[in-house]
């Protein structure tokens, strides 16, 4: 279902719509249950690249995707690259982090 969905999204609203982008995320986590970790490697990998083209690589669902990814790459058993988009994610989410305030 969710590679039809996919397929009609990108038809009717682009590739790079934000509910098209939603739903490869959706689809990507499907074929890593299922155990087509390359699939879903794959399809991370662009959902990915589409997020940090359209919203930049700060924004929060770039970041979630960051995440995402490296999960993927850990249960391909590539724990370095996984650690390394970890820390991509770690240090672009410290940089937007709005600084709390402090109260008196």
């Amino acid at each position: 279902m969710y590679q039809l969905a996919l397929e009609l999204r990108e038809k009717l609203l682009g590739l790079e719509h934000p509910d098209t982008l939603m739903i490869m995320d959706l689809f990507a986590g499907t074929l890593d249950i299922q155990g087509k970790h390359v699939a879903a490697e794959e399809m991370h990998r662009q959902a990915l690249e589409l997020k940090e083209k359209v919203w930049g690589p700060e924004h929060s669902d770039t970041l979630t995707s960051i995440n995402s990814f490296a999960g993927i790459l850990r249960a391909q058993g590539k724990p370095m690259a996984a650690e390394g988009m970890q820390q991509r994610a770690l240090e672009l989410g410290e940089k937007v982090r709005i600084p709390s305030t402090q109260t008196r």
